[in-house]
């Protein structure tokens, strides 16, 4: 049962060239360690390093509360406005769709939270694949983390026959 979950993990790549979406994240209940980490990430603020909630729109929160976290330091204000625009609404939709689905169980909505590391490369410019690329990404990451995905099984299975895209 979702509300059982103390940590589960996921990641997800989506998409290509500059506006590639990375997403790595914990979900768990706001008593467990991954309340913690949302806590402290929207109390420790540093400079490039501004973490947010996950908005569907201003006045209007996901839930299971969301917390993105940068994973590259944001200069300059194009970066922000990306990630406070087009990453910030696709993560929000992507955690919300994944209720209305039942990936997450509604029930549980209120008991969990998201810790969402969202990649926002610097040359970035076209927002509308940063929405799309990191809706696709956050959607399957949550997908992975809810059933606990790959199995070890599928790791040993498959780790000496990929190749990670960005180790050449």
């Amino acid at each position: 049962m979702a509300t059982d979950i103390v940590m589960n993990i996921g990641e997800a790549l989506a998409g290509e060239g500059n506006e590639v979406a990375h997403i790595d994240l914990l979900i768990g209940k706001k008593e467990g360690p991954v309340g913690l980490a949302f806590a402290n990430a929207l109390a420790n603020q540093s400079a490039g390093h501004t973490n947010l909630l996950a908005v569907l729109a201003p006045n209007l929160i996901a839930k299971p509360a969301t917390v993105l976290i940068t994973k590259v330091t944001i200069e300059g204000m194009k970066q922000v406005l990306q990630m406070f625009g087009p990453a910030q609404s696709a993560v929000a939709k992507a955690v919300t769709d994944c209720v209305a689905e039942g990936t997450i169980p509604a029930t549980a909505a209120d008991d969990l939270v998201i810790v969402c590391g969202v990649f926002i490369h610097p040359a970035a410019e076209d927002n509308a694949k940063i929405a799309k690329y990191n809706y696709e990404a956050t959607k399957l990451a949550i997908q992975r983390a809810m059933k606990n995905s790959p199995a070890i099984a599928e790791i040993i299975e498959q780790k000496d026959k990929v190749e990670h895209p960005f180790a050449k």
